[in-house]
């Protein structure tokens, strides 16, 4: 698996390639040391995370939450690198995720236009002009860039091209690293997708604002 992370880092080492790692180098990472099983699912089994080796603040977990946002709304905090889906009684679940990498992060409001479960990936019109050789069509599996789920996220009916979604890079939960997209872990993505259905409200905020 490690070679084959090798290979996708370098594939996607894109500048502006929507939901893709940064341009950085491509580092050399065991990744099979990062999981410790896996959670049935379909059509592919999700990777399980050893959360040893990651700051415990970046575990999912129930956190009391004074924003102004209602029950059912999702909350990303760049700045936190933190996404909370707000509960009832002053209480949000949190999870840890990635975001962009500076000058790439984007905020301001937005709806869960759909939701994809183990989506294929395809490179926009403006990735293939930085880089042309690249696949222009990647199935869904344990090394597609969008992981396990994908919620897409829409203004005004139109897809933004920004989404939340799975990482096969846990090493790169609280780090800026994507080029604007939310990456969550796997297990955590999942968790998510089943709480929220399509039409959820998203404020995507940085320096304590989402309105541009």
């Amino acid at each position: 698996m490690m070679i084959r992370r090798l290979l996708i880092a370098a594939l996607l080492s894109v500048p502006l390639a929507a939901c893709q790692t940064a341009q950085q180098p491509v580092a050399m990472v065991d990744d099979d040391n990062w999981y410790v099983g896996s959670i049935p699912d379909q059509p592919h089994n999700i990777p399980l995370v050893d959360r040893r080796k990651m700051d415990a603040k970046y575990a999912r977990q129930t956190v009391e939450y004074k924003g102004p946002e209602k029950p059912g709304s999702i909350v990303v905090d760049i700045d936190e690198r933190m996404l909370y889906l707000v509960q009832p009684e002053g209480k949000a679940i949190r999870y840890g995720v990635g975001v962009g990498k500076q000058g790439f992060s984007w905020r301001g409001i937005a709806t869960v236009g759909r939701k994809g479960v183990w989506p294929n990936w395809s490179p926009t019109k403006t990735m293939v002009g930085i880089k042309p050789d690249l696949p222009r069509y990647v199935e869904a599996g344990l090394d597609n860039p969008l992981g396990a789920r994908a919620l897409y996220l829409h203004q005004n009916g139109a897809d933004t091209l920004f989404r939340i979604h799975g990482t096969n890079e846990p090493w790169s939960i609280g780090e800026q690293v994507s080029s604007g997209c939310v990456r969550m872990l796997n297990e955590d993505v999942a968790d998510l997708y089943e709480r929220v259905p399509v039409g959820t409200t998203v404020y995507v905020k940085r320096n304590g604002r989402y309105r541009v």
